[in-house]
């Protein structure tokens, strides 16, 4: 085998690598989680029909009043144990799922973002803790709506 025919051989598998191993990454994508539609599909999708439990143990951290809906910073942190994620929703967006995060064994429970809001509704962060869902929720007023609104 000739070294100019190696080397092609040796480039073409190393850019089809660049070509599948992204697709393999994606693999597990939940496309359906973050479908528009209603807040009550969106949890049924995540959640099926497990009991979702109000909590004071998480600490929700965002403005009453939010001057720009593009942008609107959010914390969540909780002191429940064995937290193994939280999911970040808004109930009246177009796709209220705006971002779940997988919590790694002990770390400290905490995410910070930035969201876009639609308009004026609730946050709910939701917590996977064991085999429990926990939740809480604050209203944001939107003045000016940050999905196209």
């Amino acid at each position: 085998m000739s070294n100019s025919r190696r080397t092609f051989l040796i480039q073409s598998v190393i850019a089809c690598s660049g070509v599948i191993a992204p697709r393999l990454a994606f693999a597990d994508w939940a496309e359906d989680h973050f479908a528009p539609g209603k807040l009550d599909r969106t949890l049924d999708r995540l959640y099926a029909d497990a009991t979702i439990v109000e909590s004071d143990a998480i600490a929700l951290k965002l403005p009453l009043i939010a001057e720009d809906g593009a942008v609107v910073p959010i914390t969540v942190s909780s002191t429940l144990a064995n937290v193994e994620s939280i999911a970040i929703l808004v109930e009246k967006n177009p796709v209220p799922l705006a971002a779940i995060f997988n919590i790694a064994p002990e770390t400290e429970p905490f995410v910070s973002a930035h969201l876009k809001m639609a308009e004026t509704c609730d946050v709910i962060a939701v917590i996977k803790s064991g085999e429990t869902l926990y939740s809480a929720r604050q209203q944001v007023k939107v003045t000016i709506g940050g999905c196209g609104g």
